[in-house]
């Protein structure tokens, strides 16, 4: 008979042979290195794993991608903390559509400076909706919040932005 460990790593080598390639495609879109988001996307996999006995595995596609997600902002905030060269803002391309290359360095300094004064939820929703073109209802989901909850936080981000935009 196979002892519950032999059970939860073949349970856990199917799950990364499945969704392997959509954790690291996530990870590459956020973090745009490749070799970053192929060392994130097996963070991903190995807090997975160390907590399998206590997550619902049956569709983990969503534990993944949310995961990813979050690790990849950890990341970009964490890079941006200690002042390497990292485009944060670019995970919001199609909130700041640039002209040149001037305006493209002050919408994303706008930005940069919008989303360090909001909590990292604020982010990880507006990447959500945003970027990956979620629905209020899929994106409440995700964060855990109703879906007035998030539709509350995106309009105030966007009177944020259109405040910057004015400046």
């Amino acid at each position: 008979m196979k002892s519950l460990e032999t059970l939860k790593k073949a349970d856990f080598a199917k799950i990364y042979k499945k969704y392997a390639p959509m954790v690291y495609r996530r990870c590459l879109q956020l973090l745009r290195d490749d070799a970053e988001a192929s060392d994130l996307m097996q963070d991903v996999f190995v807090r997975i794993y160390s907590a399998m006995d206590r997550l619902d595995v049956e569709s983990p596609s969503s534990l993944l991608w949310n995961t990813a997600t979050r690790l990849c902002l950890n990341r970009i905030r964490d890079k941006r903390r200690r002042g390497l060269d990292v485009d944060s803002s670019s995970l919001l391309l199609n909130i700041a559509c640039a002209e040149d290359e001037q305006d493209d360095y002050e919408a994303k300094s706008k930005l940069a400076k919008l989303f360090s004064k909001e909590p990292e939820s604020s982010r990880t929703m507006a990447v959500l909706h945003f970027v990956d073109g979620m629905t209020l209802e899929e994106t409440a989901h995700e964060v855990g919040l109703s879906v007035s909850g998030v539709r509350k936080r995106l309009r105030g981000l966007q009177a944020k932005v259109k405040t910057l935009e004015v400046k």
